[in-house]
C-alpha cells in the first residue's frame, strides 16, 4: 500500500508518454488516410483525460488519507504538479479538442493542444520523480555484499 502513489504516478506517465509518442504517431504512419487516424487519435487522448483525471484524483486522496503514505513535505510539492496536470488534460479536452475536431484553425489549436500536453506530461513526471524520491530508500539496492 505504501507504494500506491508510485504506481499511479507511474501508471499517469507511462500512458501519456506510450499513446503521445508511440501509440498516435503510429496511427498516422499505419492508417489509410490521416483524417482517419486523428479520429482514432481523438478518441485515445479523450480516454488520455479520464485516465489522468483519474490518476490525479487518487494520488491526492492517497495524500489526505488517514494513514500518512507520502511524507507531508512531497505531497506539498508534488500536488501543484498533480492539479496543473490534471487542469491542463481538462483543458485540452473541453477546450482545445472540440475546435481540433472542428477543424477551426487547426495548426493553431493543434500546436495549443500538443504544447498542453507536452505540459501534462513534464507535470506527470516531475510527479512520479518526487514520489520515487519520497518513497523509495535513497540507497535500495546497494545493501547487497559483494
Amino acid at each position: 500500500m505504501r507504494q500506491l502513489p508510485i504506481w499511479l504516478a507511474a501508471a499517469w506517465a507511462m500512458s501519456l508518454t506510450m499513446l503521445g509518442f508511440m501509440v498516435v504517431p503510429m496511427l498516422f504512419v499505419h492508417l489509410p488516410t490521416p483524417a482517419m487516424a486523428g479520429q482514432m487519435a481523438a478518441k485515445l487522448f479523450s480516454a488520455q483525460t479520464w485516465i489522468s483525471v483519474a490518476c490525479g484524483a487518487m494520488l491526492l486522496m492517497t495524500f489526505r488519507s488517514n494513514r500518512l503514505l507520502v511524507p507531508v513535505e512531497s505531497a506539498r510539492a508534488a500536488t501543484l504538479f498533480i492539479v496543473g496536470g490534471v487542469l491542463l488534460a481538462l483543458l485540452v479536452e473541453l477546450a482545445v479538442a472540440p475546435r481540433i475536431v472542428a477543424r477551426e484553425n487547426l495548426a493553431l489549436w493543434h500546436r495549443w493542444g500538443s504544447a498542453m500536453y507536452f505540459a501534462q506530461w513534464v507535470c506527470a513526471l516531475v510527479v512520479f520523480k518526487k514520489m520515487i524520491s519520497a518513497l523509495l530508500p535513497a540507497n535500495a539496492g546497494s545493501d547487497v555484499q559483494a
